[in-house]
């Protein structure tokens, strides 16, 4: 279903707020915030119209929204824009994978950096049977894995991350690629952001941030593509 650009213009703002706060969004917050010409009634309005769409929900507790599935699905295909990731994050990724000279070693360690600076975890697969994985904790400690349905989700994809990393490996293609919540193979409360990167020592392998669907997908996705290019051209 296409949406207006009013409406448009509401999810990206709905969703921008989510990611960034991790609470509900309410008329009168976007009013105020990004100066819409639109009286806060209208507002809900349009909000309610969006939520009988399937792109917004609400929780029982607050009169504001959030963005579901289909929400965060519309807003990665149609309103996310590529991003250059920051000189500082370059800077410290590109002193990271010189530290050493060990390729295996840099690649874990250039790893265990995109998930600080992501605050998401971060997955490596050398082969579909070969997965390392860090940063787990970070997603842990994510305001939505305090709904035990979703801290079980989470557990569950712990479980399954060698098999899920065998199933999707031979599948990724170098094009960075968005998987949200049930198109996840890695677990239906996330989302994950994957590309294939070339070595030319170690060959092929999968790179992949994996967090929550309320994830800040600008950022992560620049911190992705420029790590692919580091390891690539390690």
């Amino acid at each position: 279903m296409s949406l207006d650009e009013r409406k448009q213009t509401l999810l990206e703002a709905v969703v921008k707020e989510h990611i960034r706060t991790a609470k509900a969004v309410g008329s009168s917050h976007l009013v105020e915030k990004y100066r819409f010409h639109l009286s806060p009634a209208t507002i809900r309005h349009e909000m309610m119209d969006l939520e009988n769409e399937g792109y917004l929900t609400h929780r029982h507790t607050s009169a504001g929204r959030i963005p579901t599935e289909k929400g965060y699905r519309f807003f990665i295909d149609n309103l996310l824009e590529e991003k250059e990731l920051n000189l500082q994050h370059k800077a410290v990724l590109q002193k990271t994978y010189k530290d050493t000279k060990d390729s295996l070693i840099r690649i874990k360690n250039l790893a265990k950096m995109v998930a600080h600076l992501s605050h998401e975890a971060v997955l490596i697969g050398f082969a579909p049977q070969d997965v390392y994985y860090t940063g787990l904790t970070n997603v842990f400690r994510q305001p939505e894995f305090s709904q035990i349905d979703l801290v079980y989700s989470l557990s569950e994809v712990v479980d399954h991350l060698d098999e899920a990393m065998e199933e999707i490996f031979n599948e990724v293609t170098p094009e960075i690629k968005i998987l949200v919540g049930k198109e996840n193979p890695f677990g239906r409360g996330c989302s994950v952001i994957l590309t294939k990167y070339s070595h030319y020592r170690v060959g092929e392998g999968l790179l992949g941030i994996l967090g929550p669907m309320r994830m800040d997908y600008n950022n992560n996705q620049a911190l992705v593509k420029y790590t692919k290019g580091l390891i690539s051209n390690i």
